[in-house]
Protein backbone atom coordinates (compact mmCIF):
# COMPACT_ATOMS: atom_id res chain seq x y z
CA UNK A 1 0.00 0.00 0.00
CA UNK A 2 1.24 3.30 -1.33
CA UNK A 3 -0.15 5.96 1.13
CA UNK A 4 0.92 9.72 0.09
CA UNK A 5 0.21 12.22 2.52
CA UNK A 6 -1.79 15.37 0.98
CA UNK A 7 -2.28 18.50 2.81
CA UNK A 8 -5.68 19.00 4.53
CA UNK A 9 -7.34 22.00 3.01
CA UNK A 10 -10.60 23.41 3.57
CA UNK A 11 -13.19 26.10 3.13
CA UNK A 12 -15.57 27.23 5.90
CA UNK A 13 -17.75 29.94 6.69
CA UNK A 14 -15.78 33.35 8.03
CA UNK A 15 -16.42 34.17 11.66
CA UNK A 16 -16.17 37.38 13.40
CA UNK A 17 -13.29 35.77 15.40
CA UNK A 18 -11.50 35.58 12.13
CA UNK A 19 -11.56 39.24 11.42
CA UNK A 20 -7.85 39.47 13.27
CA UNK A 21 -6.27 37.32 10.75
CA UNK A 22 -7.80 38.46 7.73
CA UNK A 23 -6.59 42.09 8.57
CA UNK A 24 -3.10 40.53 8.88
CA UNK A 25 -3.63 39.62 5.59
CA UNK A 26 -5.53 42.33 3.39
CA UNK A 27 -3.03 45.33 4.03
CA UNK A 28 -0.41 43.15 3.08
CA UNK A 29 -1.34 42.45 -0.68
CA UNK A 30 -3.82 45.73 -1.74
CA UNK A 31 -2.75 49.46 -2.06
CA UNK A 32 -6.27 50.17 -0.80
CA UNK A 33 -7.39 47.72 1.88
CA UNK A 34 -10.86 46.99 2.92
CA UNK A 35 -11.30 47.74 6.51
CA UNK A 36 -12.05 45.58 9.28
CA UNK A 37 -15.51 47.34 9.20
CA UNK A 38 -16.16 46.42 5.77
CA UNK A 39 -15.66 42.70 6.48
CA UNK A 40 -17.50 43.16 9.94
CA UNK A 41 -20.60 45.10 7.70
CA UNK A 42 -20.46 41.92 5.03
CA UNK A 43 -20.49 39.50 7.84
CA UNK A 44 -23.53 41.52 9.28
CA UNK A 45 -25.34 41.35 6.42
CA UNK A 46 -25.36 37.69 5.76
CA UNK A 47 -23.12 37.87 2.70
CA UNK A 48 -21.32 35.01 1.76
CA UNK A 49 -17.90 34.57 3.96
CA UNK A 50 -15.28 32.37 3.62
CA UNK A 51 -11.77 31.35 4.65
CA UNK A 52 -9.46 28.99 3.29
CA UNK A 53 -7.29 26.90 5.74
CA UNK A 54 -4.32 24.47 4.85
CA UNK A 55 -2.71 22.48 7.61
CA UNK A 56 -4.12 25.00 10.12
CA UNK A 57 -3.04 28.12 8.56
CA UNK A 58 -5.08 30.95 7.16
CA UNK A 59 -4.67 31.60 3.83
CA UNK A 60 -7.27 33.30 2.52
CA UNK A 61 -10.80 34.89 2.34
CA UNK A 62 -13.48 35.70 0.04
CA UNK A 63 -16.65 37.70 0.67
CA UNK A 64 -19.60 37.04 -2.04
CA UNK A 65 -23.04 38.41 -2.82
CA UNK A 66 -25.72 36.77 -3.75
CA UNK A 67 -29.00 38.76 -5.22
CA UNK A 68 -31.87 36.17 -6.66
CA UNK A 69 -30.09 34.19 -9.48
CA UNK A 70 -26.52 36.55 -9.60
CA UNK A 71 -23.65 36.17 -7.49
CA UNK A 72 -20.90 39.49 -7.40
CA UNK A 73 -17.29 38.36 -5.77
CA UNK A 74 -16.55 41.23 -3.71
CA UNK A 75 -13.47 40.05 -2.21
CA UNK A 76 -11.46 37.12 -3.04
CA UNK A 77 -7.65 37.08 -1.29
CA UNK A 78 -4.67 34.99 -0.94
CA UNK A 79 -2.00 36.17 1.51
CA UNK A 80 1.25 37.18 -0.04
CA UNK A 81 3.12 33.81 0.73
CA UNK A 82 0.67 31.51 -0.74
CA UNK A 83 -0.02 33.61 -4.16
CA UNK A 84 1.09 32.02 -7.17
CA UNK A 85 0.57 28.28 -6.56
CA UNK A 86 -2.93 27.17 -7.86
CA UNK A 87 -5.09 28.42 -4.43
CA UNK A 88 -6.64 31.52 -5.88
CA UNK A 89 -8.26 28.98 -8.62
CA UNK A 90 -9.27 26.60 -5.96
CA UNK A 91 -10.77 29.13 -4.11
CA UNK A 92 -12.40 30.90 -7.12
CA UNK A 93 -13.40 27.03 -8.07
CA UNK A 94 -15.29 26.79 -4.52
CA UNK A 95 -17.14 30.48 -4.65
CA UNK A 96 -18.47 29.38 -8.56
CA UNK A 97 -19.83 26.14 -6.95
CA UNK A 98 -21.25 27.53 -4.32
CA UNK A 99 -23.09 30.11 -6.39
CA UNK A 100 -24.31 27.46 -8.48
CA UNK A 101 -25.80 25.56 -5.75
CA UNK A 102 -27.70 28.80 -4.33
CA UNK A 103 -28.99 29.19 -7.84
CA UNK A 104 -26.89 31.99 -9.78
CA UNK A 105 -27.30 31.94 -13.16
CA UNK A 106 -24.34 34.57 -13.58
CA UNK A 107 -21.17 35.24 -11.39
CA UNK A 108 -19.65 39.36 -11.51
CA UNK A 109 -16.52 40.66 -10.11
CA UNK A 110 -14.34 44.04 -10.57
CA UNK A 111 -11.13 44.00 -11.21
CA UNK A 112 -8.20 46.44 -11.36
CA UNK A 113 -6.87 47.11 -15.00
CA UNK A 114 -3.55 47.05 -13.61
CA UNK A 115 -4.02 43.61 -11.62
CA UNK A 116 -2.62 41.10 -14.24
CA UNK A 117 -2.69 38.19 -12.49
CA UNK A 118 -6.18 38.38 -11.36
CA UNK A 119 -7.15 39.23 -15.09
CA UNK A 120 -5.34 36.14 -15.75
CA UNK A 121 -6.92 34.02 -13.43
CA UNK A 122 -10.25 35.28 -14.49
CA UNK A 123 -10.10 34.60 -18.34
CA UNK A 124 -8.74 31.59 -17.99
CA UNK A 125 -11.80 30.35 -15.79
CA UNK A 126 -14.26 31.68 -18.44
CA UNK A 127 -14.73 35.29 -17.03
CA UNK A 128 -15.80 37.59 -19.60
CA UNK A 129 -15.28 41.40 -19.82
CA UNK A 130 -18.31 43.33 -19.35
CA UNK A 131 -18.13 46.75 -19.12
CA UNK A 132 -15.45 49.06 -17.37
CA UNK A 133 -16.57 51.24 -14.25
CA UNK A 134 -14.56 54.75 -14.79
CA UNK A 135 -12.80 55.76 -11.44
CA UNK A 136 -14.03 52.62 -10.02
CA UNK A 137 -10.60 52.08 -7.14
CA UNK A 138 -8.81 54.63 -4.53
CA UNK A 139 -5.23 54.71 -6.17
CA UNK A 140 -2.17 56.32 -5.31
CA UNK A 141 -2.54 59.14 -7.34
CA UNK A 142 -6.30 59.57 -8.17
CA UNK A 143 -8.76 57.03 -9.05
CA UNK A 144 -8.30 53.54 -11.48
CA UNK A 145 -11.07 51.87 -13.36
CA UNK A 146 -12.88 48.65 -12.77
CA UNK A 147 -13.41 46.13 -15.08
CA UNK A 148 -16.41 44.03 -14.69
CA UNK A 149 -16.40 40.75 -15.19
CA UNK A 150 -19.07 37.96 -15.92
CA UNK A 151 -19.04 33.98 -16.08
CA UNK A 152 -22.35 32.16 -16.61
CA UNK A 153 -22.95 29.73 -14.60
Amino acid sequence: MNAVLQPRTGFRPMQFDDLDQVMEIEPHIYSHPWSRGNFADSLHAGYSCWVYEMEGQFIGYAVMMTVLDEAHVLNVSIAADYQGRGMGRAFLSYLIDMARRHGAQTMFLEVRPSNLAARGLYDSMGFNEFSVRKNYYPAKDGREDAILMGLAL
